[in-house]
């Protein structure tokens, strides 16, 4: 277990007025005679890397801009729809500096990807489609009710940007849907420009950092990590697409040991990924200065893997930065500080029954930090609950967007402490020693027999059951029928065993840690689990799937 650090906690920070009137696109035209690297994209296929500078950025975003103003008008939808490359920054803030909505979006090169992209075309009406070269052909069957522009083939004059209203709509971030149906986040440009302020102060981005890594631009965090807090800082984005990353995660590893004062960001799997493998002797990862380990649960052993493994090659311990975000919150809400990950352990069964009480050989939780230039509240029964009571994570600050695209929904506005527009996260978390913790979501909350069980601590027991079950595949649901309640756990597997003897290894082992006896393990083949567009199990799909002994 790592120790409990006792490092000064950080106070909120207000974000400045003047702050939220920035227009990222302003601060980019700007720079418009600046010849330094902007956009880095890494093509691991091609064995190449592609660079813009920012002025020859600026120069295609003007062309970009231009176009979209001669057929389509002030405040339209227009989704972005293209590989991890550079022709997606171009088109992302061509539709900014045009005075438009952006709908960043996913290249369809997965098999299902079409119907969840047509179904997000319809629900935000997008007037039309920009994409590239590289994924033309694949959009042109999705879009066609759209009309279909490739940026990287566009020329002609270019045009200055629209300055926009701090409240107008910059883009519509599409969740991912591990909870719930995908819906469009309303961002604002004000919500924008707090998001990157904040970002820049708790991971103390500047003109000399580089922002590294894979993590998609249509998720939440790659678009705010990897394209706009960049720009908002002036500094060099360096950049791979997902799919290289999973099959060779030396070449994230090489990109950071490659490029000076490292910011990378990456959901928690992957660094269990990166650690798999031993590491090249050659890397020197003295110049991560801050590793933002976010998107979903950040598991203690993870922590301790990765320093084990990539200490000895120059990673400090401190720049490993457990953090907590959400798309309706333009993705930051809090972060570990330069103290690194801290961790506490908790009785489990005080923890089920909504109090955090520290013991010895109970659970261990890696804190997510404290929050900058926001309140942060944990809430229960509608008032805020005291230090060590678990509640509903409530959110309050300009950079929380400004609701669901076409939705009417209360999330958005909610009222505490005589104030209204607070954010009902969903999240269960709970206050500690100063930090924040967090133990589950409320939504996917499993109460049998009156006891509360969070799934993601059954799913983490379940895969570490048998070395038959697939890592991060695993989902763990209520389920009611005539029997009562009941908990079902499905499961991916490599099929390497003996089916029987899987299934008991995972009762065993969950009846065992929580006294719980599941209703049923059903084990699936690899691939079989749905998956949010992010790559996260999704819960709500997979009980739809399997919570009726189907499968």
């Amino acid at each position: 277990m790592s120790p409990v650090s006792r490092a000064p906690v950080q106070a909120p920070v207000s974000v400045p007025e003047d702050v939220l009137g920035v227009s990222l696109v302003e601060l980019l035209f700007s720079r418009s005679d600046d010849h330094r690297p902007a956009f880095t994209h890494q093509d691991h296929t091609a064995g190449v890397d592609e660079t813009l500078t920012w002025a020859e950025l600026v120069a295609r975003v003007a062309v970009v801009a231009a176009r979209l103003r001669e057929v389509a008008a002030p405040g339209d939808r227009v989704a972005v729809i293209a590989a991890q490359e550079l022709a997606y920054p171009v088109a992302f803030f061509g539709v900014l500096a045009a005075g438009m909505t952006a709908v960043p979006l996913m290249d369809p090169a997965g098999a299902g990807l079409g119907r969840r992209l047509a179904g997000t075309l319809a629900d935000c009406s997008a007037s039309l489609v920009l994409t590239s070269r590289r994924a033309v052909d694949r959009v042109r069957p999705i879009a066609a009710s759209q009309r279909l522009l490739v940026v990287d083939e566009l020329s002609g004059p270019p045009a200055e940007p629209v300055r926009p209203d701090p409240e107008a709509p910059a883009y519509l971030q599409y969740t991912s849907g591990s909870t719930r149906d995908p819906a469009g986040v309303v961002i604002p440009h004000r919500a924008l420009a707090a998001a990157c302020w904040q970002a820049c102060l708790a991971y103390s981005v500047g003109p000399g950092t580089t922002c590294a890594g894979w993590i998609p631009f249509f998720h939440d965090m790659g678009l705010v990590q990897l394209l706009c807090v960049p720009v908002y800082a002036g500094c060099h984005s360096v950049f791979m697409s997902p799919v290289e990353f999973v099959h060779r995660p030396e070449r994230w590893l090489r990109q950071l040991s490659d490029h000076p004062d490292v910011f990378t960001a990456a959901p928690n799997f992957a660094f269990d990924l990166a650690a798999a493998a031993p590491p090249p002797a050659d890397l020197d990862l003295s110049g991560v200065r801050i590793a933002l380990n976010g998107s979903e649960p950040v598991r203690p052993a993870t922590v301790e893997r990765f320093q084990e493994v990539f200490g000895p090659l120059g990673f400090r311990r401190e720049a490993h930065r457990p953090s907590y975000g959400l798309a309706e919150a333009t993705v930051y809400v809090t972060s570990a500080g330069p103290e690194g990950p801290t961790s506490a352990v908790f009785d489990r069964e005080a923890l089920a029954a909504g109090q955090a009480v520290v013991v010895e050989g109970g659970q261990e939780l890696v804190s997510v930090g404290h929050p900058v230039g926001q309140r942060v509240r944990v809430v229960r029964d509608g008032e805020v609950a005291p230090d060590g009571a678990v509640g509903e994570v409530w959110v309050h600050g300009p950079h929380v967007g400004s609701g669901y695209w076409g939705r009417e929904d209360d999330t958005f506005d909610a009222s505490l402490e005589g104030h209204g527009g607070w954010l009902r996260t969903g999240d269960l978390g709970v206050w500690h020693d100063g930090r924040l913790f967090l133990t589950g979501r409320l939504k996917d909350l499993i109460v049998v027999d009156g006891r509360n069980y969070h799934p993601q601590d059954l799913e983490l027991t379940a895969e570490q059951a048998h070395p038959a079950v697939r890592r991060g595949r695993v989902a763990a649901f209520g389920v009611t029928g005539g029997e009562g309640e009941g908990a079902v756990v499905a499961a991916e597997w490599t099929g390497d065993a003996d089916e029987t003897e899987v299934r008991r290894a995972v009762l065993r082992a969950v009846s065992r840690e929580y006294g719980l006896t599941l209703r049923r393990v059903t084990l699936a083949a690899p691939g079989s689990l749905p998956r949010t567009s992010s790559g996260k199990v999704a819960r709500s799909a997979a009980r739809a799937r399997y919570g009726d002994g189907r499968g």
